[in-house]
């Protein structure tokens, strides 16, 4: 099994796997960035809504990696959803990250309590692809009925749907309409961080399956859990600012599970959701001014 690239519906090549920073502290971004490029990453995802866009710009700008060889993504929230406020949202992305052309782009959220502004949001998606100003776009948390909207209404299939797996949340029929409409799908929380989160019971690092696999492979649950998703044919985004740690989730290239043990990884599904739900992300709730660059 190999870490290459991935080949989106509309031919452009994408990393498979990138380095999220995803609640990483704009101070630690930069540096966890940099480090992340002087391993071999190649794909970092970021978003507006993080507040850390200039620093992953700062980050690749101090690798000393061309910036053609760095695959930017990035996400529209939902306070800059509708067709103008979405075309100035790419500009103030672009002009935060020091770029003139954001790889892939896409939308945070399906926001469907106004999912007249999601679709005039995708539209403009559409025309900055026509524009060149982005090589690739999506969407993040769309789920079955969202997507099926989305692409009764608008031109462009999405190249990718970002959304929550990991072995104890894997959202099959999500999947399946993705393959069937030639989709990627990118795995937020891959390594299902998570569902640690607020001190829940069950922890996929101590999973006894996944640590006897490990084991098996004399390699961590995280790289297991990695191989897991890159076997099957997804991206993925495991964060992290410790050195140590970024080049163990990019160290996975030689591992090989068998088919046996991709299917008990499969089997620890629990079909509990450990985000928010996506239907619960509202402008009332959730809606926060995305600031100038």
């Amino acid at each position: 099994m190999t870490t290459n690239t991935i080949t989106l519906n509309n031919t452009v090549h994408m990393p498979a796997l990138g380095l999220g920073v995803f609640q990483t502290a704009p101070q630690e971004t930069s540096a966890a960035v940099a480090e992340a490029l002087r391993v071999g990453y190649r794909h970092v995802d970021t978003a507006a809504a993080y507040g850390n866009e200039r620093q992953v710009g700062d980050g690749i700008a101090a690798s000393g990696v061309a910036r053609e060889e760095v695959f930017i993504e990035s996400k529209v929230w939902i306070s800059d959803y509708g067709y103008d406020s979405t075309l100035h949202a790419f500009d103030k992305s672009a002009a935060k990250l020091g770029v003139e052309q954001i790889d892939l782009f896409i939308l945070h959220q399906p926001l469907p309590s106004r999912f007249d502004l999601t679709l005039d949001a995708y539209r403009a998606l559409e025309q900055l692809l026509a524009d060149g100003k982005v090589r690739a776009i999506g969407v993040s948390n769309f789920m079955v009925d969202d997507l099926t909207r989305l692409l009764e209404e608008t031109t462009v299939v999405p190249a990718v749907n970002q959304i929550e797996v990991h072995p104890y949340f894997q959202q099959p029929e999500l999947q399946r309409l993705h393959a069937q409409h030639g989709i990627l799908t990118q795995a937020w929380s891959p390594l299902g961080g998570i569902t640690s989160y607020g001190g829940a019971a069950r922890s996929t690092f101590d999973d006894p399956t996944l640590t006897e696999i490990a084991s098996a492979h004399g390699k961590t649950v995280a790289q297991v859990m990695l191989a897991w998703h890159l076997q099957q044919g997804r991206s993925v985004i495991p964060k992290s600012v410790k050195a140590a740690r970024i080049a163990e989730n990019f160290d996975v290239v030689d591992i090989e599970l068998t088919p046996s043990q991709l299917a008990a990884i499969d089997a620890l599904d629990t079909g509990v959701r450990g985000g928010p739900e996506p239907s619960g992300i509202t402008l009332e709730n959730y809606g926060m001014p995305i600031p100038e660059a």
